[in-house]
């Protein structure tokens, strides 16, 4: 499983033949600049969901498509509010499924209420990035034996809750495969080992996206790199600057649209008809912008003066 956002990256993943694709809330995070994935609402991330089923249809596409329900749709004590968030990622997003995060008690309430409405859930233990305010940032979890053995009850309790399939994330390697032999249904690792059925990992980490000449961005340890694109990425700006400043961009091989030499004769005699005209034209507008812009300035600092004066009376 890869996470993908928009219709490029759907379509990258799509031909790549993954299985599933995730349109993950850390959609905030490495597109949208945010700290943590809390500030998504049902809304964004129906609309990156659109944006990628586009995708998968353009390269028909077999791939499974989930969709993250952001902090704040799900966790309510009335299961209806998290079915009826739920069905607009089927219906609106085209998502084949919903993902949830946590497996307490209530949070497999939640997930067999989906499930009994109609919609296949994924669940997610072990990391839960948006629970991060509880559990203190994004730390690794069941390092302990008891911490352990609540996660495999966990994952449990969302099996028996009707979830396809679980995401273990940051958990140690033998924790995380004693959960998998335990289960019945698959489990996906990121940052859990070898020991699942199947990894995810985040598109722009696993590709650096955001890699730099200069610097590197955050990607986390469990994270293998896979390419750099950030680097041609970088690469290929720096370069059509270059040309631009330059002059070598566009050229003649990037100037392909032409008239016949007739028709350019003609331009050229329209012209000089009313060159005079338009060169005063080109001069009082000129003269405007100038004016504008000193108008401008002078406003700007005259309003402060001005508050200084009237202060002074």
């Amino acid at each position: 499983m890869v996470t993908a956002y928009d219709y490029p990256s759907a379509v990258h993943v799509a031909r790549a033949g993954i299985d599933l694709i995730l349109v993950g809330d850390s959609v905030a995070m490495v597109e949208l600049g945010h700290e943590t994935t809390q500030e998504m609402e049902t809304d964004d991330m129906v609309h990156h969901c659109k944006a990628v089923k586009l995708g998968l249809e353009f390269v028909k596409s077999g791939s499974m498509l989930v969709g993250d329900m952001p902090f704040g749709t799900y966790e309510y004590e009335d299961t209806d509010i998290a079915l009826r968030n739920a069905y607009r990622f089927v219906k609106e997003g085209g998502c084949d499924a919903v993902k949830l995060e946590g497996g307490s008690v209530a949070r497999a309430k939640t997930a067999r209420r989906i499930v009994d409405g109609g919609v296949a859930v994924m669940g997610h233990v072990g990391l839960t990035p948006q629970a991060i305010s509880v559990i203190g940032g994004f730390r690794a979890q069941g390092r302990t034996a008891v911490r352990a053995r609540e996660l495999l009850d966990d994952a449990l309790r969302l099996q028996d809750a009707g979830c396809f399939a679980v995401v273990l994330e940051c958990i140690p390697a033998n924790v995380a495969a004693a959960i998998t032999e335990t289960l019945e249904i698959p489990t996906i690792g990121i940052g859990a080992g070898g020991g699942t059925s199947g990894q995810v990992l985040v598109f722009h980490d696993m590709l650096g996206m955001l890699s730099h000449p200069q610097h590197d961005q955050f990607v986390p340890k469990f994270c293998k790199k896979y390419a750099q694109v950030g680097l041609a990425i970088q690469g290929g700006l720096k370069e059509f600057k270059d040309d631009v400043e330059s002059g070598v961009f566009p050229g003649e091989d990037y100037s392909p649209y032409k008239m016949t030499e007739e028709e350019q004769a003609i331009f050229e005699r329209l012209l000089q008809k009313d060159a005079e005209h338009r060169r005063r034209q080109h001069e009082i507008a000129a003269k405007k912008l100038s004016q504008a812009d000193e108008y401008e300035t002078l406003k700007l600092y005259g309003d402060n003066n001005s508050n200084n004066n009237n202060k002074g009376k």
